[in-house]
């Protein structure tokens, strides 16, 4: 384990609350993120990665720079999925884009506390069953084979757990209320399709956990590493999101990438639980050498993507691209019971 100073810890924190902070004031009334706009808080969360990468190579030395680099450009192409998962609930709950940065925002704290428990989790295990990374390498291995035979996991975001654990807790209303989670009816309180909209988006990053965190201990097992990479990875999401939001279905060779990535990984984790079990002859995967495949594997699957695209489908088998709100949809013979989504009605009784 590196020995990370406290005032490094801190400085992440800080990093992490303040840019929060600006965020959420910079996006406190509604408005649709534009592609200037999402590029610009692009360029901001990537850069704060790499300054902080920066810093990790000034003060913990050069191994550990390149090992926080590669696990954050790894989750930065894992969390690629999570793009398609969330264009998928926001179309199933007819989210008016307007909103839709205010749900990404509270899901992206709950992820940084979930994956902060299950990296935690995930480090002292690995730390005392080296073993335990085999099963993580089966896991891998799992994941690539369903990528490549299309046999991913459909994610129906209405029969989510979390959803239907919130619609058991208390009743959720039809009718969106601005930005508001909460609104009284008849002196009760009820939630909007909004929070459903923020279960449906936690209970997706806990899926997407499994394969992402396996993955990140295979670069590293030091807990500062992996979390704050894991972080700001996860912080870029949203901005990411409208950054490519339309665009997603042109990078159609970005999913046989993340298999290979997927693959690799797996071989790494097998490599190094062998070298530690078995015999020190037997080598490991240096982290340059990681870093420098994903890249490639990244920069490869992009540019097949725009230099053979996708054959465009017959007129008759296109579903309908957008609802009035400008969300995405699917055929109509797919999409759940039509809800009201009014941008600018307030309830009748505010909470």
């Amino acid at each position: 384990m590196l020995d990370v100073p406290l005032w490094l810890w801190a400085a992440f924190a800080v990093t992490v609350v303040v840019s929060l902070a600006v965020d959420l004031l910079a996006h406190r009334k509604a408005h649709v993120i534009g592609f200037k706009e999402a590029a610009a808080w692009s360029g901001v969360w990537v850069g704060l990665a790499l300054v902080f990468g920066t810093v990790v190579f000034l003060v913990l030395g050069a191994t550990p720079g390149v090992e926080y680099t590669t696990a954050w450009l790894l989750e930065k192409s894992l969390s690629v999925d999570n793009l398609f998962v969330f264009a998928l609930i926001f179309a199933y709950f007819k989210v008016p884009r307007a909103y839709q940065h205010r749900v990404l925002f509270f899901g992206v704290m709950g992820a940084l506390v979930f994956r902060g428990i299950f990296l935690a989790a995930g480090v002292a295990v690995v730390s005392r069953f080296t073993a335990v990374l085999f099963a993580f390498a089966a896991i891998l291995f799992y994941s690539t084979y369903k990528i490549l035979k299309d046999e991913e996991d459909s994610f129906d975001p209405g029969k989510s757990i979390a959803v239907r654990l919130l619609r058991k807790v208390m009743p959720v209303k039809d009718e969106y209320a601005g930005m508001r989670f909460f609104v009284k009816e008849a002196g009760k309180r009820v939630a909007t399709p909004l929070l459903a909209v923020v279960a449906a988006i936690e209970a997706a990053d806990l899926v997407f956990a499994v394969d992402s965190v396996p993955a990140v201990l295979a670069v590293s097992d030091d807990a500062f590493i992996v979390y704050t990479s894991n972080a700001f990875a996860i912080l870029g999401l949203r901005a990411l999101y409208f950054l490519l939001s339309g665009l997603l279905d042109r990078f159609h060779y970005l999913s046989k990438g993340l298999a290979l990535i997927l693959s690799f990984i797996g071989m790494k984790l097998i490599l190094q639980a062998s070298h530690k079990l078995f015999s020190t002859n037997i080598p490991e995967i240096p982290s340059p050498i990681s870093l420098a495949v994903i890249a490639v594997i990244l920069a490869v699957s992009v540019v097949l993507s725009i230099r053979r695209p996708r054959p465009i489908p017959r007129q008759d088998t296109l579903p309908a691209t957008q609802d009035e709100n400008g969300v995405a949809l699917g055929p109509a013979d797919e999409q759940p019971p039509t809800q009201k989504t009014e941008d600018t009605g307030d309830p009748p009784k505010d909470s």
